[in-house]
């Protein structure tokens, strides 16, 4: 053993075992890539991800606005607290497939590359949200109807899987050493972009167009943006090369056959890890972002068009926000920071939701910009984190199976379970001891886990 330090790099040919045994630090071939992408690539590589987390959060931010509208449209005549269910069903429903969409594009992106399967995904997903604006309402066809909404979203859910995942991995890959934190934050800015473009539209839509046209023609709109935006993504991403990590596990034929087996066998420790760590993430993305806005209009009685400004707000101080958090985390450790958050979200969730009870407009706007600073602590660390865990061979997988299986049981889940928890116990802040609950498992993760923005990625 001794002897393998005078060996700067093992033969291509030099077999599974010996490209196993042999440590990162010894394949300068990676250090110099990674050098080389400083600048133009690095840049082309952040838009590239920005894009496609963009398009995809633009679409869930533009249904989840337009909750109470789709309800009408899309299902029979009920009671509003039952036709809203039944919208947040569908929304729920659409994420059931993203755990299979997780293994299916981590197998293409640790087997094939992160280019293509990042490419493929943003076809698939703007085609299908491309779709929702075309499908026929209740009154047109019936039954038929939220059947169609359901599948289009489904195909919507099996393409997203690999976008969040995806783009922090290829990031994380990219980014310099100590700068990890501050690019993969990329990811959740882009998000959080997403959302604030369609709480902008939104807003817009409502106040220039009539209940009516809203109705008729108008939630049609957003969703006919998702072709131009879904071809301008996938033309930047198919013009750059894969990350210097897979590069480099390719060269050596090293690339994982199996990555869900080899993942399952070998890192189950880690797999328990990044799913509890990612639960808060889940629960408050869903309910601090897309749901507040229809809790502040049904359970505050607070105007649509006043709901609509103030995400909008708070959504542009979590924008800048986030990439503070993700260069924090560079200087302070991803664990101290989502230990941090965690503390703080069990700490303060039900007092801001309680101080929003009879609250102004500016009040309101300040709660929901503290929710999301609390919230940017663990969005601007997490993707940094999650990528830090697994090494490259299976990294794709493991960050997109476990990031999508949380956000399937509790995430895509949240605003449903809010609408269901404050319906049958008649408590306004039982989404607050939800988000309680999150944290509380996210801190137990954390716990139990191992600092990570200090060391070289694993290969």
């Amino acid at each position: 053993m001794s002897n393998r330090k005078a060996v700067p790099a093992a033969p291509v040919g030099a077999g599974h075992a010996a490209s196993q045994a042999m440590p990162s630090s010894f394949v300068p071939a990676n250090d110099a890539a990674q050098a080389a992408t400083a600048g133009p690539v690095l840049k082309r590589a952040a838009i590239a991800s920005f894009i496609g987390n963009f398009v995809e959060w633009f679409d869930y931010a533009s249904y989840g606005y337009l909750a109470t509208i789709i309800a009408v449209v899309f299902f029979p005549k009920t009671d509003a607290a039952t036709g809203l269910l039944a919208a947040y069903a569908v929304f729920a429903i659409s994420f059931i497939v993203r755990p299979v969409g997780g293994i299916v594009w981590g197998h293409v992106g640790d087997r094939i590359g992160r280019r293509t399967a990042l490419s493929l995904s943003i076809l698939i997903m703007s085609g299908s949200t491309f779709a929702i604006a075309f499908l026929p309402t209740y009154a047109q066809v019936g039954v038929l109807a939220p059947v169609l909404l359901l599948l289009v979203r489904l195909i919507q859910g099996f393409s997203a899987s690999g976008e969040y995942a995806g783009a922090s991995a290829f990031l994380a890959e990219y980014a310099p050493e100590g700068k990890r934190g501050f690019y993969t934050s990329i990811v959740p800015a882009s998000t959080a972009a997403g959302l604030l473009f369609g709480s902008i539209l939104i807003a817009v839509l409502h106040a220039v167009l009539s209940v009516e046209q809203l109705h008729s023609f108008g939630w049609r709109l957003p969703f006919l943006l998702a072709a131009p935006f879904g071809l301008i993504g996938r033309y930047i991403r198919v013009r750059l090369q894969d990350t210097p990590k897979f590069k480099a596990l390719e060269s050596a034929h090293h690339v994982a056959r199996a990555p869900m087996k080899e993942l399952i066998g070998a890192h189950r420790g880690r797999m328990l890890i990044a799913f509890g760590a990612t639960c808060l993430n889940a629960v408050g993305f869903y309910l601090v972002l897309s749901y507040m806005p229809t809790y502040l209009s049904t359970e505050m009685g607070m105007g649509e068009t006043q709901s609509f400004v103030a995400a909008t707000i708070s959504l542009a101080a979590y924008i800048g926000l986030i990439f503070v958090m993700g260069s924090l985390s560079d200087r302070v450790g991803r664990k101290t920071m989502l230990i941090g958050a965690s503390v703080l979200f069990a700490v303060l969730a039900v007092p801001l939701f309680q101080g929003l009870v009879g609250a102004s407009f500016v009040t309101i706007v300040m709660i929901q910009i503290a929710f999301g600073a609390l919230l940017t602590m663990n969005d601007g660390t997490l993707p940094g984190f999650l990528a830090e865990i697994f090494p490259t061979r299976v990294r794709y997988t493991g960050f997109a199976f476990c990031f999508n299986s949380a956000n399937a049981l509790f995430g895509g889940t949240a605003p449903l379970v809010a609408t269901w928890l404050i319906h049958v116990t008649g408590n306004k802040f039982a989404p607050a001891w939800y988000l309680v609950a999150a944290a509380g498992v996210a801190l137990v993760a954390m716990l139990a886990s191992r600092e990570t923005s200090r060391a070289s990625l694993p290969d």
